[in-house]
């Protein structure tokens, strides 16, 4: 058996009906590199780079508790996308003024980091949060 990975790249496939704004909020305002792009008869698709990619999977139990830390109830579907940002209260504001509704502000979690959700075009729930580094302080 090798030491490489199996899996090179995970890649998110969003189906935006408003392609112009989506590529916008996500490539100019979130600031995601634009690495490739493409165009067919039919239409147009963008790749950007999110940097590392991870896949997070949760049980219906854990998931309920992130939201209810996030955001004080349960609001994400089966998908929700987290960007690793280095200001999150700068970022959620950048990303409100473009467009993004914002679900709950910038809290403090008990894995110590600073996350924040919004409502982003695509109809994608996202949670943008900052590391703030070592376990919380009691």
């Amino acid at each position: 058996m090798s030491d490489e990975p199996a899996v090179r790249e995970l890649r998110l496939v969003v189906t935006a009906t408003d392609y112009e704004a989506a590529l916008h909020f996500y490539r100019d305002v979130l600031g995601l590199a634009e690495r490739a792009a493409f165009a067919s008869a039919d239409g147009r698709v963008t790749i950007l780079d999110a940097g590392r990619a991870t896949l997070e999977l949760a049980d219906p139990g854990h998931a309920a508790f992130i939201d209810e830390v996030e955001v004080g109830q349960r609001v994400a579907g089966h998908i929700r996308v987290a960007f690793q940002v280095d200001d999150c209260d700068a970022a959620t504001s950048r990303l409100a003024a473009a467009g993004a509704q914002v679900i709950a502000h910038p809290t403090r979690t008990p894995w110590n980091s600073l996350s924040a959700r919004l409502e982003a075009p695509g109809a994608l729930q996202l949670t943008l949060f900052t590391e703030l580094g070592g376990p919380e302080a009691d």
